[in-house]
């Protein structure tokens, strides 16, 4: 059984360790964990990789956040994948720090990388994790915010939240959504 996991984020040394890259950051944690090694492939930074039996698709969109729905859409089709074994990955400013927040679907919250995976997919029916970044910025200061790099409070726990997603991701392929919301949205 297949599985992909679009990690959203923007590409280059500019946006690396942003909040706004935290979904390349948990793939780039998945690909370390399972061994595995990104190549350049269309629309994306792919990875395929193995967890007890699956087969986890791991991209990194090179389409910038904003056209993420391209990447998508051409890895699903790609690799034969049904949208219920898609797992976004992605910031959200509306959950605390840490916070995560698993649904099967959904609106797009603002988010623009979620807005153009709905346009291109022509649905909201697909699985996504909503890593929360927080919201601790002044009113008009949002994309400074997002596109900001970590603060050093934030990054003393940085690493136990992305583990933490992680394990979702790992679960989400295991036992299904239904299971891993039980556990990870308590």
């Amino acid at each position: 059984m297949k599985f992909l996991i679009a990690g959203l984020g923007n590409i280059g040394d500019t946006y690396k360790d942003t909040r706004h890259n935290i979904g390349f950051d948990i793939c780039d944690l998945i690909n370390q964990k399972l061994e595995g090694n990104f190549e350049l492939g269309r629309h994306a930074f792919v990875s395929e990789t193995r967890h007890k039996g699956k087969t986890l698709i791991l991209i990194k969109p090179t389409t910038y956040m904003n056209l993420s729905g391209k990447a998508v859409q051409y890895w699903l089709q790609a690799e034969k994948i049904k949208t219920e074994h898609l797992l976004v990955v992605t910031d959200d400013i509306a959950l605390p720090f840490g916070k995560m927040r698993l649904k099967p679907k959904g609106s797009d919250g603002g988010h623009n990388g979620l807005k153009h995976i709905n346009q291109v997919l022509e649905s909201t029916e697909y699985p996504r994790l909503r890593f929360g970044i927080g919201n601790q910025f002044a009113k008009g200061f949002q994309a400074d915010y997002v596109l900001g790099h970590w603060n050093p409070e934030e990054l003393k726990d940085l690493e136990i939240h992305k583990i933490k997603a992680l394990d979702a991701v790992f679960s989400f392929c295991q036992m299904g959504i239904e299971k891993t919301m039980s556990i990870y949205n308590a």
